[in-house]
């Protein structure tokens, strides 16, 4: 059995007024809450147990998913009565993760349908704590495409290969526990502290064929709702 955990306690201002009264993940893309797609997501790879770090309008978020029943999944919540930062929110669920040999970790504003369980399997029998799902950053502009100096075509925002971005999608062993701060941010903390002593591994996903998007801004919304449209779903890749 595996454990995620979801980060949903963020306040999530770069999306106001929209989580003014609404917590980021219910927000909903493609006729769908972000949380809801995640859940599914996961639930499709047999990750049925989930824990929400929740802060933010926690209210709103078990209001609305309750025990998980109806997405046949088992929620519990973990909550936070103070901004904790994401590596403090994951320290706040301690007593879960150390039952757990691994546990899966994903930021709350994530829509993907990467395969996490292969984030475990590089940690076996390796001396590495955690790993990382990496996507190919995705450029923000429009790209020319050249012959000399004629241009010969246009390619929209494409995923460039050349460099990898944290796709915020993690596994932990349980040990991580040593390396989380009481209050801060993983990547400021945690994860320097990881490469340094070289325990930190990344796990490369293309895209496509997997789909990742993060849900940070009002554009990222339209621009998700329209591809998951497209798309006819958030499913894995066949």
């Amino acid at each position: 059995m595996v454990v995620a955990l979801i980060l949903a306690g963020g306040f999530g201002k770069r999306l106001r007024p929209l989580t003014e009264t609404v917590p980021k993940p219910l927000l909903e893309v493609a006729g769908k809450p972000v949380i809801v797609h995640q859940l599914e997501w996961l639930k499709y790879y047999g990750i049925k147990d989930v824990v929400l770090l929740a802060g933010y309008l926690k209210e709103k978020l078990i209001e609305a998913l309750g025990s998980g029943a109806r997405y046949q999944v088992r929620i519990t919540y973990v909550v936070e009565d103070s901004p904790l930062g994401t590596g403090g929110a994951i320290r706040n669920a301690a007593h879960i993760i150390e039952r757990e040999d691994v546990v899966i970790v994903v930021n709350g504003d994530v829509l993907t349908n990467i395969d996490p369980l292969k984030l475990i399997s590089v940690l076996e029998n390796s001396d590495a704590i955690a790993s990382i799902a990496a996507v190919p950053l995705r450029s923000p502009y429009g790209i020319l495409e050249l012959e000399d100096s004629a241009i010969v075509g246009f390619r929209e925002k494409p995923f460039i290969h050349d460099y990898w971005i944290n796709a915020g999608v993690y596994a932990f062993k349980r040990n991580i526990l040593k390396y989380l701060p009481e209050r801060g941010d993983i990547e400021k903390t945690t994860f320097p502290k990881l490469a340094l002593e070289r325990r930190l591994l990344a796990v490369k996903y293309e895209v496509p064929p997997y789909y990742w998007r993060s849900i940070d801004t009002h554009k990222d919304l339209e621009e998700a709702s329209k591809e998951l449209t497209e798309m006819g779903g958030l499913l894995p890749p066949r």
